[in-house]
């Protein structure tokens, strides 16, 4: 039977410090947020770190949704969509570059 070494062994607990804090959720969710009519559709009542996100553009114009914080900024021509994973909690104003009426609130929890 071989020994692991004292200096193996203190790497191995070393590189385990660096493993990532948080685990993802193992239920995450796929939400779909229509864009129509000049308007973002309906906020999820629940998003959670690690869910999805699909922007869905049906209407016939070119939209963005474009956080305030920077944390995301997803181009949607018209007709068209795209997907996001939610990396951090908290409340996110989103709104549309090319039509800055156009907001809706996000509220992500961990």
């Amino acid at each position: 039977m071989r020994l692991i070494s004292r200096r193996t062994m203190l790497a191995i607990l070393a590189g385990m410090s660096f493993a990532p804090a948080v685990a993802a959720r193992a239920d995450t969710q796929l939400h779909v947020i229509e864009i129509d009519k000049m308007k973002f559709g309906a906020a999820p009542a629940e998003i959670h770190v690690g869910d999805t996100i699909v922007w869905k553009n049906i209407d016939l114009v070119k939209h963005t949704a474009t956080a305030r914080d920077g944390s995301f900024d997803i181009d949607l021509p018209r007709k068209s969509q795209d997907s996001m994973i939610v990396k951090t909690p908290g409340t996110v104003e989103v709104y549309c570059r090319y039509h800055p009426g156009m907001i809706m609130t996000l509220v992500v929890t961990a």
